[in-house]
């Protein structure tokens, strides 16, 4: 590889990202926005699909799409625009249907119409229903196109070596090739479950490695979408006395996943039958034919590891946590991984932050992890407890009475799965050290929230008009946001700014119009991360900022202040 003209000997990138899956490619891309160079190491051929996997991008994920410039590429993708993106409770994906859980299609989305519990939201970009196989092609043509980033598909680390200077990765190429070395200051592994990285640090898995064994199918069934296309669903729970599982649509055509849930006892002895239980949760008769493109059977799992950093190498996704892949929180609870992770990284390797910043990661994501998997683990035992009421398939009124009775249950329990409001937007980093603390941050849960300044949470979204977010006001490391232009002189901000800069901490300045301030903006002023956590908030600024921008991390303040 060539050498970075601007990395001193002897290093030949300043990170190399073991993974090329969406979280490798995402931290890739991020730090790229920032001029850190980066190897992506990825034993897949480029632009080779993954199996299908994940079918959910959050609201959260869609924010740092947006900023990344991907949003509209990612939210063309996947289903046809017009297909609904509802979750349908039926007694087979053709059979009976008893409840639904709206939630607008593409189009839908674009043009502001859509109905169901997310469209409400305080968001810059609502979520999108998308199967990985979709996703991931836009995220390497992306990668592979930006200026510091050297991506190496076809290729495996078989090595990781870390000193106090820096980290070394052994990577062998297409065919078993030769083995190469690339030094670089930092490494990240989003190598998955099986990680290479997390087993090199001496990382450890710890939980609950067993809660619900799955089998999973993909299948073409030619025709199968024209059997429900008057009320089409792009996921399908079917309850029936033969079999439970879930449907999802990955084209909107014939291309279905079909998740088989097994009992313990016949996870034991694999006693069940693929072809059986397919056509048992699809609705399919014996002399319906059907193609098996894959099969991925898995088992849900609560583990997070006992440490996601060792010096310079850190975890990120997979290789953190494993847990039940409800809502594809999986996917991407990893992202917000990345790219937290990758904001620390760009400001050591920019040199604004010293290598202290980097113990941020895992106060702030570590926590984070062991919440959401609990979460999405009780999740699954409420969902397991639920008693199938008899007469369900009944064309009676008994049968009407069962089915009305599972239905409102099945959307209590599955809306805040599928309407997450939690889990994208609750969650606060109040343990960081580079957050400065102010009261507690509200509690949260899967489908619930309260939008707070209290630094650690996300900034709450505010809309500045003509379709311009707060979020795009947003500068790459930090920004003084101001609640309303009443009462003080723009001057006076932009002299403050001004100070700030020159204590080292990079900060830029966005302004809420007084009729535009929300009400969870209790504070006249907050500071806002790149990734939109508050580090800081207060009714006045300090009068001297250097203080403040020690406290944030720049290492020219700090100096100061030590002086």
């Amino acid at each position: 590889m060539t050498r970075s003209p601007e990395l001193p000997e002897p290093y030949d990138v300043d990170v190399v990202i073991v993974g090329g899956g969406p979280v490798g490619l995402l931290v890739a891309a991020d730090l790229d926005s920032r001029g850190v160079s980066t190897v992506v190491v990825e034993d897949r051929p480029f632009l080779e699909p993954p199996n299908v996997k994940c079918n959910h991008v959050s609201a959260r994920t869609m924010e740092a799409f947006r900023r990344l410039g991907l949003a509209d590429a990612v939210r063309s993708a996947g289903l046809p625009a017009d297909h609904p993106q509802d979750v349908a409770f039926r007694t087979s994906a053709t059979g009976i249907e008893f409840g639904r859980i709206e939630i607008p299609s593409a189009a839908a989305r674009r043009r502001g119409d859509g109905a169901g519990p997310d469209t409400t939201w305080e968001t810059a970009e609502p979520p999108h229903r998308v199967n990985q196989r979709y996703l991931e092609p836009i995220l390497e043509r992306h990668v592979a196109a930006l200026p510091h980033v050297d991506l190496r598909n076809d290729t495996r680390c078989t090595g990781v070596a870390q000193d106090d200077d820096g980290v070394t990765a052994t990577l062998r190429g297409p065919n078993g090739g030769t083995e190469v070395t690339v030094r670089a200051r930092y490494l990240v592994g989003a190598d998955g479950g099986r990680s290479l990285v997390r087993k090199s640090i001496g990382a450890r898995l710890h939980g609950d490695p067993v809660l619900q064994h799955v089998q999973s199918t993909c299948v073409r069934v030619p025709g199968l979408a024209d059997q429900v296309d008057a009320d089409p669903a792009w996921g399908v729970y079917v309850f029936n006395p033969r079999r439970q599982g879930h449907v999802y649509a990955i084209d909107g055509r014939d291309v279905f996943l079909v998740h088989t849930y097994l009992t313990p006892e016949e996870a034991a002895d694999d006693s069940v039958d693929r072809d059986r239980a397919v056509r048992d949760i699809l609705g399919l008769g014996d002399d319906v034919a059907y193609e098996v493109l894959s099969k991925e059977d898995w088992v849900a799992r609560r583990l997070v590891a006992d440490t996601f950093r060792d010096r310079r190498v850190f975890l990120a996704g997979d290789a953190a946590h494993l847990w039940v892949p409800y809502g594809g929180y999986g996917m991407n609870a990893g992202i917000a991984d990345g790219l937290n992770l990758a904001w620390l990284l760009g400001a050591v390797v920019t040199g604004w932050a010293d290598d202290a910043v980097l113990d941020a990661y895992a106060a702030e994501r570590q926590p984070i992890t062991d919440q959401v998997s609990r979460l999405a683990m009780g999740h699954l035992r409420k969902i397991g407890a639920t008693d199938l009421p008899a007469h369900l398939e009944s064309d009676d009124a008994a049968g009407e009475a069962a089915r009305r009775e599972l239905g409102e249950l099945a959307y209590r329990l599955n809306v805040q799965q599928f309407a997450a409001a939690g889990l994208n937007f609750g969650y606060s980093y109040t343990g960081s050290p580079i957050i400065v603390p102010d009261g507690d941050a509200p509690d949260y849960t899967m489908g619930s929230y309260t939008p707070s300044t209290v630094p650690g949470c996300r900034l709450p979204h505010v809309w500045l008009g003509d379709g311009v977010s707060l979020y795009d006001r947003l500068g790459p490391w930090y920004t003084l946001v101001v609640a309303g232009r009443t009462g003080a002189p723009d001057a006076g901000w932009d002299h403050w700014v001004a100070a700030a800069r020159s204590a080292g901490l990079p900060i830029e300045l966005a302004v809420v119009p007084d009729d535009l301030v929300p009400a969870s903006y209790v504070t006249r002023y907050a500071i806002a991360r790149q990734d939109q956590h508050v580090a800081w908030r207060g009714d006045v600024l300090p009068d001297d900022p250097s203080a403040l921008a020690a406290l944030l991390g720049a290492v020219r303040a700090r100096a100061a202040v030590a002086a």
